[in-house]
């Protein structure tokens, strides 16, 4: 992780070997100014959540761009509020709610979905067939979730959320795992 200031906004290098703590650490002492996020390793779930938590608590902007070199078109579309009953987001790329998403809300991505706050709604990552996307939320309580051409559905009795969660494929079927400080 490389974190420095540029004209107008900090630069943050992303580069895959960093946890949640330290890019917490490293936003705390940061100055209020916008973010530039460039995501240059295979940085996961816990820390963009982290950066995106972090950020939210001090009121910072944050811009994700692309890597250097690269090519691809980096997309990521955040939302910065609960989306509720009705609304309905969707995006190529990576979304990331900074609120709830609230029952009959849908959010619809190419990559992840990623909610810093309760996921109740509809969530559905990897929407043009990517079955590596995942599904990260602070609170995971929707009753169904997608990823890729997969489906889950919570059973009735489903016991409330322990914590931070994802949701991932793993040999054909949606997994749901803890995530978040100190955790995969």
């Amino acid at each position: 992780m490389r974190l420095r200031a540029t004209l107008g906004a900090l630069a943050l290098r992303l580069d895959g070997g960093e946890g949640p703590d330290e890019v917490r650490a490293a936003l705390a002492e940061a100055p209020a100014m916008p973010i530039e996020v460039e995501v240059a390793g295979a940085a996961d779930g816990a820390v963009v959540g982290a950066l995106l938590e972090a950020a939210a608590e001090r009121g910072l902007e944050v811009r994700f761009r692309p890597p250097r070199g690269e090519r691809r078109v980096f997309h990521t579309e955040v939302v910065d509020h609960t989306l509720r009953s009705g609304q309905r987001v969707e995006s190529a790329g990576t979304v990331v709610v900074l609120g709830d998403v609230n029952p009959g809300a849908e959010v619809v991505a190419g990559g992840d979905v990623i909610v810093v706050g309760k996921l109740r709604g509809l969530a559905h990552a990897g929407a043009e067939g990517n079955a590596g996307a995942a599904i990260w939320a602070l609170e995971l309580a929707a009753k169904q979730l997608r990823i890729a051409g997969h489906v889950a559905v919570a059973p009735e009795d489903a016991p409330s959320p322990a914590g931070p969660e994802r949701a991932r494929v793993e040999e054909g079927q949606i997994v749901i795992e803890p995530w978040g400080r100190g955790r995969g």
